[in-house]
């Protein structure tokens, strides 16, 4: 009887077994399917293992026969090839914002999309230069809220904190929940960074994500429509550096010529340049300017000067006055 039960699942049992150690390296023979079917009480013989197999290809599984001593049957094409798997492995694993253990077990799936040889390839560690992973649970969950409030066009509530010298959870306002229509999700600096109406202010801001907690979805419709009207996620992100927020306006910098691909790799392609004399370039960009701004601009030391508008250079002299020691 069990034996007669066990024909009805042959065919998925032939699907897991390719999808499990299938692969180019380590083909499976034939014996090695009726072996294995025979240990979960299934009896087969070998030609219905071909007639299984033009099955799988007729569904769309690009099952492969290698001839040979070492021959067998393999998965010549999966959802994802191992190259791809790897660099999706190494993304979360050097990703700040997911927490060690949600790395692992993200990994841990991934390793299910491909063979159990091919998996081994996957368990390796990515060196990231001081890496440190966030030690917020909530926030892969809190992203995902984030989203589904967004495509619903719902408000958002949650608290908000930082940390203080002993390493504990301080809340701003008291604790006292904030309501936040949100615009979208920017992932800048290794984090994750929403962007989004404040009730309470009236204005758009954004929260770090892994320093909020408790974060709901909420019935009330999104708000600030009619002020966010023309909002543009990515201009936004590029405008605040470090997604630090400062005083807006239309920043123009002179910067010599080889200081080109630092200008298209913070500003992007479609960043204007006005040559200037035969080494020399002009830009003029919408930013926020702020000390993060400041200390970006002092790290391209003399290849780059501020020149607009009037109170940005009044306020970065004066900084470089103060760095100096002069009054």
């Amino acid at each position: 009887m069990a034996r007669q039960s066990g024909q009805k699942v042959k065919l998925l049992a032939v699907r897991q077994l390719l999808l499990e150690r299938g692969d180019e390296e380590r083909p499976i023979s034939t014996e090695e399917f009726l072996t294995s079917l025979e240990r979960r009480g299934i009896s087969a013989e070998r030609k219905s293992i071909y007639r299984d197999m033009e099955t799988l290809r007729e569904w769309g599984m690009d099952v492969q026969f290698r001839k040979g001593k070492n021959g067998g049957w393999f998965l010549g094409q999966r959802d994802f090839e191992l190259p791809e798997l790897k660099l999706l492995v190494d993304a979360v694993q050097s990703s700040r914002f997911i927490s060690r253990k949600k790395s692992d077990a993200l990994i841990r799936k991934l390793e299910g999309l491909t063979s159990v040889g091919q998996a081994r390839q996957l368990q390796r560690q990515v060196y990231v230069d001081r890496r440190v992973k966030t030690e917020n649970e909530g926030v892969y969950y809190a992203i995902d809220k984030l989203h589904t409030a967004i495509a619903a066009g719902r408000a958002v509530t949650f608290q908000y904190f930082d940390y203080n010298v002993k390493k504990e959870k301080v809340f701003r306002r008291e604790g006292k929940r904030y309501t936040v229509s949100p615009y979208g999700l920017i992932w800048s600096d290794e984090n994750y960074y929403l962007v989004g109406w404040d009730h309470a202010v009236g204005e758009l801001r954004h929260y770090r994500v892994d320093k909020t907690a408790s974060l709901a979805v909420t019935c009330l419709p999104r708000a600030g429509d009619e002020s966010c009207r023309r909002f543009d996620l990515a201009e936004y992100g590029q405008r605040h550096f470090h997604m630090f927020s400062g005083r807006e306006g239309k920043v123009r910098l002179r910067c010599e010529n080889r200081l080109v691909n630092v200008m298209l790799d913070r500003f992007g392609q479609d960043v204007m340049f006005i040559p200037d004399g035969p080494e020399h370039f002009v830009l003029t960009v919408e930013a926020a300017v702020s000390p993060q701004f400041y200390g970006w601009l002092f790290g391209l030391g003399s290849g780059v000067s501020l020149t607009g508008p009037d109170w940005a250079v009044e306020e970065w002299r004066g900084l470089l006055r103060a760095a100096l020691g002069e009054t």
